[in-house]
């Protein structure tokens, strides 16, 4: 049997990456998939790929770092498949590489507003639905950079350090009405984000960052996409307040 066998899998910047991986894998296991994300090309040929696996998904455009977008895309989410099951909270941006002190305010309201504001109103929201259910599975994503610190990075560092700590305080406060909430850290994986932060495959950046890994490798989209399927199921029905690291042992050391 499927593990997300007709659940309603809520997914926040799911049209690439990570979030893409993951929205293809719960459509693997069954799961009608709503993606929330800002409009962009990637929207026509994602859909198609993932509603080839299960013609229940639809995209919903949305920005997380606004309150009121994210509640219409929650209420639109309810408004088609009555539930919500499972709500992963990915949209996540990087930013400038800056010094704490060289930092702009932009740059840190930015990447905030996002990464950590974005998962704050998404769980508003989500657990407005699921408490009224009296279930539900909620997932955050954070990073090997929310446990340690990353040079040049401190809004990202800060981000998603505060996406643990979200994540274990709304565990406590949730756990008696049979919600779990918990979250995965990856290390650095090999997606458009990376990419984007001009860390590819022609950069002595990225063999340097490749070295960080004990594994000596990057992990990829579809290991997250393991991980996310485990925390979503039933098979993490005693986890609640944790956070999986998935980090190729960036962590251990």
């Amino acid at each position: 049997m499927k593990k997300l066998s007709n659940k309603t899998v809520f997914i926040t910047g799911g049209l690439s990456g990570i979030g893409k991986a993951c929205a293809i894998a719960a459509a693997n296991e069954g799961a009608h998939v709503v993606i929330a994300d800002l409009n962009s090309d990637l929207v026509a040929k994602t859909m198609e790929e993932i509603k080839k696996i299960n013609s229940g998904a639809i995209f919903i455009e949305c920005d997380v770092s606004v309150y009121k977008q994210v509640e219409s895309a929650v209420q639109q989410t309810i408004k088609t498949f009555s539930t919500l099951d499972v709500a992963l909270n990915n949209a996540g941006i990087g930013g400038e590489g800056n010094k704490v002190g060289d930092m702009s305010e932009e740059a840190w309201l930015k990447v905030i507003g996002v990464n950590l504001n974005g998962v704050f109103n998404c769980m508003r929201h989500e657990l407005a639905q699921m408490s009224k259910q009296k279930k539900g599975v909620i997932i955050n994503m954070s990073s090997i950079l929310g446990k340690v610190g990353f040079a040049n990075s401190s809004h990202y560092v800060a981000s998603k350090h505060g996406i643990i700590g979200l994540t274990k305080a709304a565990a406590l406060e949730y756990a008696e009405e049979g919600i779990r909430i918990n979250a995965i850290s990856p290390a650095f994986i090999e997606t458009p984000l990376l990419t984007n932060a001009g860390i590819d495959d022609n950069t002595n950046l990225k063999k340097q960052i490749i070295g960080l890994h004990p594994m000596k490798r990057l992990g990829t989209a579809e290991e997250i996409a393991s991980g996310f399927i485990f925390l979503a199921s039933d098979d993490s029905s005693f986890m609640t307040g944790s956070t999986l690291e998935i980090d190729g042992g960036y962590l251990a050391q």
